[in-house]
């Protein structure tokens, strides 16, 4: 692919951080903008000089001078969106998670399969510079045969839309268990979760309406177990993201508060240590955007990026990610199979949550499939 990828982006609430990062990419060109709301779709697009905007996403997906469109929309908007993008002909990148049901996963994957275009599921975990320095432990060999492995998002919701009140805690488990799968290598397979506590009346529609749901899941073509906790209301905590990686020579531990650093462990010797925001990985154009955004001042903010510290630097890693994996013809990572095990594994620990079983998670990769019935 000579020419730049044609990138609109859709959602202008946290999507707006990706702006400048596509606008600024040597091999991007962001040619248009979309939000339901007018005033702020001509706001953010005024401030940024985008010329193309849409109110409709319909329309957006006619334009043929869009190559991929980055959804940043609602969470309930994600399958559908992404369904029409793929086979509208457009690459998708699409803010996590992928789908609210393993049905809505499924048809995600079956219209990527159908199109032939890129799906990236935009999850900030796998690219954030904790993840990115764990990842080289793990590569190196430093850290040795990996153990077991734990995650946890701790994250107090009051103050966001709506529909998040009605959301289980591990429909949006995503950043816990991605990091995990990720350095792991594997996909996961089998879950058993419970639920504990209860969220007050007002906080939340959802029966039963756990304060906390926590999963081991057993990983698929491996002797590894993970455990991965999450909570969305009424937990008592600091915004926390976090992943833990045990190896047999090298463990990995995030820090207890934000503001502190992860430790390493080398046998019962613990060190703290600061990381790196690996810009060097990016091209010059956007390394800057690691440290800083659009969000970032006191004078304009956003939640996610208030609570999540900036998502690690992640964001320029994974617009990067997106486009490069277009111009070189090449799955992104993760990829649509990554991104539909990754949400369905959240899916499926409330499920098991709920009814107190053990639940296997489909497999959604054709060659895998046939792969594990050949040895059946």
């Amino acid at each position: 692919m000579t020419q730049k990828v044609r990138v609109a982006i859709v959602g202008l609430g946290f999507g707006a951080e990706f702006i400048p990062i596509y606008q600024a990419h040597p091999d991007a060109e962001l040619v248009a903008v979309g939000q339901r709301s007018e005033t702020t779709l001509n706001e953010i697009a005024d401030h940024f000089g985008v010329p193309q905007r849409y109110n409709s996403f319909e329309a957006m997906l006619r334009d043929p001078d869009i190559d991929a469109i980055h959804i940043n929309t609602p969470i309930s908007e994600h399958a559908n969106q992404a369904v029409a993008a793929l086979e509208a002909g457009k690459h998708v990148a699409c803010t996590v998670p992928m789908a609210i049901s393993v049905e809505d996963c499924a048809r995600v994957v079956a219209a990527q399969e159908a199109s032939g275009k890129s799906y990236m599921m935009m999850e900030t975990s796998v690219y954030t510079r904790e993840f990115l320095f764990a990842k080289q432990l793990v590569d190196s060999g430093e850290l040795g045969r990996i153990q077991f492995l734990r995650g946890a998002h701790v994250q107090e919701m009051a103050g966001w839309p709506d529909y998040w009140k009605a959301l289980p805690p591990m429909h949006y488990a995503t950043h816990a268990v991605a990091p995990l799968l990720a350095l792991a290598g594997r996909d996961a397979q089998f879950v058993r979760c419970v639920g504990s506590g209860r969220v007050n009346p007002n906080s939340s529609s959802v029966e039963p309406p756990f304060a906390v749901e926590s999963a081991l899941f057993r990983l698929r073509d491996s002797d590894l177990a993970m455990e991965v906790t999450r909570s969305l209301f009424d937990v008592a905590r600091e915004y926390m993201e976090s992943f833990n990686v045990y190896g047999d020579r090298m463990s990995y531990e995030w820090q207890q508060l934000e503001a502190e650093s992860p430790v390493v462990f080398t046998g019962e010797n613990g060190v703290r240590l600061e990381v790196s925001d690996f810009s060097e990985l990016l091209p010059r154009e956007i390394r800057e955007f690691t440290g800083h955004g659009v969000y970032d001042s006191s004078e304009n903010t956003h939640l996610s990026f208030i609570q999540g510290s900036g998502h690690g630097g992640s964001h320029p890693h994974l617009a990067n990610e997106f486009i490069t994996s277009i111009v070189d013809d090449r799955p992104p990572f993760p990829d649509v199979y990554a991104s539909a095990n990754w949400t369905s594994a959240g899916i499926c620990a409330h499920e098991s949550a709920v009814t107190g079983v053990e639940i296997e998670l489909p497999v959604f990769d054709a060659s895998r499939l046939r792969e594990v019935t050949s040895h059946v």
